[in-house]
């Protein structure tokens, strides 16, 4: 395969990941909105279905990672499943109901930010000036998308505040904690693993069996989407795009995903969205744009996108 035909093949792969990622948090919202299904129930059924299809494929491939990783590892696994991949599911999905699919996708990318700063404090090194520009408009960006720009009250609920901001820190934590694990043992076993560990986890509080909502052919259609395409496939697609591109220009890319979730939820759910928010999303999607384009061989954070494979 030509150069030119192999990045053509990544940036294909790379932006149906983020399409996918951004769209089943739109028809996420499309759940809770018109079905009532609760976040609970879609976290800990998306978690265990996931997580079980994901590791089947490892076993089909005789990864033997499967279960090496339960060897002097299983402390960290269990910390990446219950605070990283549960915790980033479970405030993505609450921000979702307390405000839409594209507040929440673009409070949750301020975690390169969070994370440039909490490398900076653990090194004790000043960021760089580039990493100020991008903390600044991460702000910028934040304040304009949660206040329509007026600084007087909160165009978006306290709720969806919260959940959107922890969000971003569960993400940040999602991205740095499993680091070792993912160079050591591979993504799709250590996600997949850190899905069955969150889903049990969550079963204790809402079982997946206790199941909530008006179910209907669309709404099963929309739980589906959610799991395979949001979830298996775009995990998937995401990962083969690696074989193809630099993890910066996947990061570049992967910026598709809020500007998707603000398109279809603009277009399908009639979300109101003004210029102030549309110039808060474009901060934020800058934020990720500056902080990939530092040298990786100066860079101090790894890349958010390669290391989260957010499924």
């Amino acid at each position: 395969m030509s150069l030119d035909r192999g990045r053509l093949v990544g940036i294909i792969l790379v932006l149906t990941a983020a399409i996918c990622w951004g769209v089943s948090g739109t028809v996420a919202q499309y759940l809770f909105q018109d079905h009532g299904v609760s976040v609970a129930w879609l976290v800990v059924v998306r978690l265990l279905v996931s997580g079980g299809l994901i590791l089947g494929i490892s076993i089909l491939r005789q990864d033997h990672n499967v279960w090496l990783i339960w060897k002097g590892h299983w402390l960290s696994l269990f910390c990446f499943g219950i605070f990283g991949l549960l915790a980033v599911q479970y405030t993505y999905f609450a921000a979702i109901e307390a405000s839409n699919a594209a507040t929440a996708t673009l409070l949750q990318y301020l975690a390169p930010a969070m994370i440039v700063v909490f490398v900076a404090l653990k090194l004790k090194n000043l960021p760089t000036r580039t990493q100020v520009i991008a903390i600044i408009l991460a702000l910028v960006g934040t304040f304009l998308l949660v206040t329509h720009g007026n600084f007087r009250e909160l165009s978006i609920s306290g709720g969806a505040l919260f959940w959107g901001i922890a969000s971003a820190f569960a993400l940040a934590f999602y991205t740095l904690q499993p680091i070792k694990l993912l160079k050591q043992y591979g993504s799709l076993v250590v996600v997949g693993w850190g899905m069955i560990i969150g889903g049990i986890g969550m079963s204790f509080f809402h079982p997946p069996w206790k199941v909530e909502g008006d179910f209907s052919a669309s709404s099963i259609v929309a739980v589906s989407f959610v799991i395979l395409f949001g979830t298996l496939i775009a995990f998937i697609c995401y990962l083969e795009s690696l074989k193809y591109l630099k993890a910066t220009e996947t990061s570049l890319l992967a910026c598709a995903e809020p500007l998707s979730a603000a398109i279809l939820s603009v277009i399908w759910l009639q979300v109101p969205f003004g210029m102030s928010e549309w110039l808060g999303a474009f901060c934020i999607m800058a934020t990720i744009v500056i902080l990939s384009r530092i040298k990786e061989e100066k860079k101090q954070i790894p890349s958010l996108m390669k290391e989260r494979k957010r499924a």
